[in-house]
C-alpha cells in the first residue's frame, strides 16, 4: 500500500501558488458523506489557507459518485478555474463497486480531456471503511487537501 505509514497531505504552504484570484468548484457526493464531508473540509480549508476566499467556492452535492461526473460537467460551465470530484466508493459484495470506479474514473478523465477546465480527481475507492477513514483526515492525512493543492496548480496551469 503506497500510503502505509504516511501521512502526504503536509504541503509546504510557500511552495504553492497563491489562490486569492482563482474560483473553484467543488462537487461532493452524498454517499458515504462521513468520507466525503472530511475529503470536503480538507479541501475547503486548504484551498482558504492558500489565498482563495469563501465566496469563491462553489459547492454542489450530488446522490453518488457515478453522478460525479455531470455535475462536474456543469460545474465547468460555472466561469471555475478547476473543479474537484469529491467522493467515496468502498468494495463490496458486488460488482457494482468496480463499474462504479471505472465509469467515475473514465467520466472524470474525459471531462478533462474534452474540456479546458481541469477536473480533479477525489475520489477514494477503498476495501474498507476503514481504509476511507484513514484518508480522509485519518492516520494517511486528507485526499481532500491534495486534491485542493492539485486543484491550484491546475487552475495556474490553466491560465
Amino acid at each position: 500500500m503506497a500510503t502505509a505509514n504516511k501521512n502526504s497531505s503536509n504541503y509546504d504552504k510557500i511552495s504553492i501558488p497563491n489562490a486569492k484570484d482563482f474560483r473553484f468548484g467543488v462537487v461532493v457526493s452524498e454517499w458515504n458523506d462521513t468520507i466525503t464531508e472530511g475529503l470536503f473540509q480538507g479541501a475547503y480549508k486548504t484551498l482558504i489557507d492558500c489565498g482563495t476566499s469563501t465566496e469563491s467556492i462553489i459547492r454542489w452535492n450530488v446522490p453518488g459518485s457515478f453522478e460525479l461526473i455531470y455535475a462536474c460537467k456543469k460545474m465547468q460551465e460555472q466561469n471555475v478555474d478547476a473543479v474537484i470530484a469529491i467522493g467515496s466508493v468502498i468494495q463490496g459484495e458486488t460488482k457494482h463497486f468496480d463499474f462504479v470506479c471505472e465509469a467515475v474514473s473514465q467520466g472524470i478523465k474525459d471531462l478533462n480531456v474534452l474540456h479546458n477546465t481541469p477536473v480533479v480527481f477525489c475520489v477514494l475507492t477503498d476495501n474498507t471503511l476503514q481504509q476511507a477513514k484513514d484518508r480522509s483526515g485519518g492516520k494517511h492525512g486528507n485526499k481532500g487537501t491534495e486534491a485542493a493543492i492539485a486543484a491550484i496548480k491546475m487552475a495556474v496551469l490553466n491560465q
